[in-house]
C-alpha cells in the first residue's frame, strides 16, 4: 500500500527455545490508513509452513494475539480488544491492519512452523501524519518601522512527528537574530489521539522595505508534500521623513493659467495637512495635500514652500517660474510711405527668456529686419515678424505700400515682326496704378500686369508719315510725359533702296581703283626688271617718285 517505508535495525533470530539477533524490520504507516506489515519481507513458503500466527507486544512482557492461519488455510481471527474487526491476513502472510492511529506504535511478530522449527519475525511500526492544515492567524493589522511587533500565529495541526514550522518573507526564510526577528515555538498533544499540534509566534521589527512584502508559514513533513500558508500583508507604518513639493502645470506656463502645488510627504499613513508658503502669505489646508493658485501672472513667478504642521522645519521648496513673451511692433498694420523716403521699423521685446526673432515678406523669408533709406515700389508688401521662446510664439505685422507720382522710365520704338508696323512700348514705374494713354490711337494695346509699382503698355500703330509720339502715364500724385519720334513706314522703304544703291555705286569703285593700282605696281615691276643697271640708277628717282603719285591718287579716289 502507497505510504508504506521500510528499514531495518536490531537484528535478532528466534531458533527453538532460544533468541538470536536477526534483523528487526520498522514498517512506517499513514495515520488512518490501511498498514501492511511482511512476514519475513513476504519470503515464505506456503507448502512448508504448517501454521502462522501474529501477535503484537502489549508492553510489560505480555503479548496478545491476533489471528492463527493453519495449513489448511484456515484463518482464526484471536483479536478481542483495540484489534477487533481492524486486522485480517494477506496471501503471502502479511497482516493488514486498517484505520492506523498512535497507538499501533510497536512490535508485531509473525511466527511461523515449518516442520520441526519455529521462527519468529518482529516488525516495529511507526504511525505518520502530516498537519490537516496550516495557516496564520491572530495577525497584526499594521507594523510600526522599528518596534519588534507580534505579527502573527501559525499552527500545524494534528501531526506526527510534530511539524516544524518556518516563516518566510517573500519565499526567503526568516531566522531568529535577537533583534528584529523573534520565533517561538511551542507543541500540544491531544490526549486522545496522541496526535501534534505545533504553534509558531513570529515578533517583526518592519522596515521600509516591508511595505507590500508578503509573509508566510511552511512545514516539509516527514511524509508528504510541503504545505505553505495563505500569504498575508501588513500597513507598515512609519513617520515622515522627507517631503516633496511638486508644481502641476502645464507646459509652458503662462500668464492666466492654473497652477497645483502639491506636498508630497514619505509617511504613512501620509499626513493631509500642509502649510504652503506662497510668497510671504502662509496658507494651511486640511484633509488635503494641493494647493491651486488661479490666474497666474509674471507676478507670481518666484519661490514656493510647504511644510508639515506639525514639523514646520520638514519643508520642501520649488521656483515656479510664469513665461511671458510682449512683443511690440511700430509702425504696425497698414502704412503708406511716399516713394523715396526712409523706414525704419522697431520690435520691442519683453520677455522671460532668450528669444528668436524670424522676419518674412510676402511669406518669404528674410535674413535680417528690414530698415529701408529710399522706399522703392519694390519695398510694398506684407512684413511680418514671428518671435519664439521655447513654446511660446508671438506675431506682429505691417503691411507696406509705397506711393508717388508716376515716371516714365523707358519709350521704345521697334518694328511688328511683319515689317508693316511699328510697336510703341512704355514703361513707367509709380503706385498707385498709373493710366497710361497716348498721343495717337494705336491697334493691340497690350499692358503687362502692375507688380512692384511697374506697369508695360504697348501699342502697334502704322504711321503713313513722320510724326512725334508721346505717351502720358497719371495717378492722383501726378503726370509723366514723354515723346518719341516715329517716321513713315513708307518713306523708311524708300531710303533703305536708295541706300543700298550708293551703296552698290561706292563698293564698285573702290574694287576698281583696287585693281587698276595692282596693274600699275606689276607693270612697273616687269618694266624695272628689263631696264639696265645704269638706266635704272639714273632714272630710278623720277620713276619712283612718279609711281608713288600714281598710286596715292588712286588710294584717295578709293576712299572717297
Amino acid at each position: 500500500l502507497s505510504g508504506i517505508d521500510k528499514c531495518q535495525s536490531n537484528k535478532y533470530r528466534e531458533r527453538g527455545g532460544g533468541r538470536l539477533l536477526n534483523g528487526l524490520e520498522t514498517v512506517i504507516g499513514l495515520y488512518g490508513e490501511t498498514l501492511e506489515i511482511p512476514c519475513n519481507n513476504g519470503a515464505i513458503k506456503a507448502e512448508d509452513v504448517m501454521l502462522t500466527k501474529w501477535k503484537y507486544d502489549k508492553g510489560d512482557g505480555l503479548s496478545g494475539d491476533l489471528l492463527v492461519r493453519q495449513r489448511d488455510n484456515n484463518i482464526s481471527i484471536l483479536a478481542t480488544d483495540e484489534y477487533k474487526g481492524r486486522v485480517s491476513l494477506a496471501a503471502n502472510a502479511s497482516l493488514l491492519l486498517s484505520a492506523a492511529k498512535l497507538s499501533d506504535q510497536r512490535t508485531f511478530t509473525c511466527m511461523v512452523v515449518a516442520g520441526a522449527d519455529i521462527r519468529e519475525y518482529p516488525v516495529n511500526v511507526v504511525i505518520y501524519k502530516t498537519p490537516t492544515n496550516l495557516e496564520i492567524s491572530d495577525k497584526v493589522e499594521e507594523l510600526e518601522i522599528g518596534k519588534l511587533t507580534k505579527l502573527g500565529t501559525c499552527v500545524a495541526q494534528d501531526a506526527n512527528p510534530a511539524a516544524n514550522i518556518t516563516w518566510l518573507r517573500n519565499n526567503k526564510p526568516l531566522a531568529a537574530d535577537g533583534k528584529g526577528i523573534s520565533i517561538q515555538a511551542s507543541v500540544l498533544v491531544d490526549p486522545d489521539t496522541g496526535l501534534s499540534t505545533t504553534t509558531s509566534v513570529l515578533e517583526y521589527s518592519a522596515e521600509k522595505e516591508d511595505t507590500g512584502a508578503q509573509f508566510t508559514c511552511s512545514t516539509q513533513h516527514t511524509v508528504g508534500t510541503e504545505l505553505v500558508s495563505s500569504p498575508v500583508t501588513f500597513t507598515i507604518t512609519y513617520s515622515t521623513e522627507n517631503i516633496v513639493l511638486q508644481v502641476i502645470a502645464q507646459e509652458p506656463l503662462v500668464e492666466g493659467d492654473n497652477v497645483t502645488l502639491k506636498c508630497v510627504a514619505d509617511g504613512n499613513p501620509a499626513p493631509t495637512s500642509f502649510n504652503f508658503h506662497l510668497k510671504g502669505e502662509l496658507v494651511k489646508v486640511e484633509n488635503t495635500d494641493t494647493y491651486t493658485i488661479t490666474n497666474v501672472s509674471r507676478d507670481t513667478s518666484g519661490e514656493y514652500k510647504c511644510s508639515l504642521i506639525d514639523d514646520p522645519s520638514l519643508e520642501a521648496s520649488e521656483d515656479i517660474t510664469v513665461n511671458y513673451l510682449d512683443i511690440n511692433l511700430n509702425p504696425s498694420g497698414n502704412i503708406v510711405r511716399s516713394a523715396g523716403a526712409a523706414l525704419d521699423p522697431t520690435l520691442r521685446i519683453d520677455a522671460s527668456g532668450e528669444s528668436k526673432v524670424f522676419w518674412t515678406k510676402d511669406n518669404v523669408k528674410l535674413d535680417k529686419q528690414p530698415k529701408f533709406t529710399n522706399l522703392t515700389y519694390a519695398d510694398s508688401g506684407l512684413y511680418e515678424s514671428k518671435v519664439m521662446m521655447g513654446l511660446l510664439s508671438r506675431k506682429a505685422s505691417f503691411e507696406l505700400l509705397v506711393e508717388g507720382a508716376p515716371v516714365i522710365r523707358q519709350l521704345l520704338k521697334k518694328r511688328g515682326e511683319d515689317g508693316q508696323h511699328k510697336v510703341l512700348i512704355c514703361e513707367a514705374e509709380g503706385s498707385p496704378k498709373p493710366a497710361v494713354s497716348w498721343s495717337i490711337n494705336g491697334t493691340s494695346s497690350d499692358e503687362s500686369p502692375f507688380i512692384n509699382g511697374k506697369i508695360t503698355h504697348k501699342i502697334t500703330v502704322e504711321p503713313t508719315a513722320n510724326l512725334t509720339v508721346s505717351c502720358t502715364v497719371s495717378n492722383e500724385f501726378g503726370t509723366d510725359t514723354k515723346a518719341i519720334n516715329v517716321s513713315s513706314l513708307i518713306v523708311e522703304v524708300r531710303m533703305d533702296k536708295q541706300g543700298n544703291d550708293q551703296t552698290k555705286l561706292v563698293v564698285g569703285v573702290v574694287v576698281g581703283l583696287l585693281i587698276a593700282t595692282m596693274i600699275i605696281g606689276l607693270a612697273y615691276w616687269v618694266y624695272m626688271k628689263k631696264s639696265k643697271p645704269g638706266e635704272k640708277e639714273n632714272g630710278s628717282s623720277e620713276e619712283e617718285k612718279k609711281l608713288e603719285e600714281k598710286v596715292e591718287e588712286n588710294s584717295q579716289k578709293a576712299e572717297v
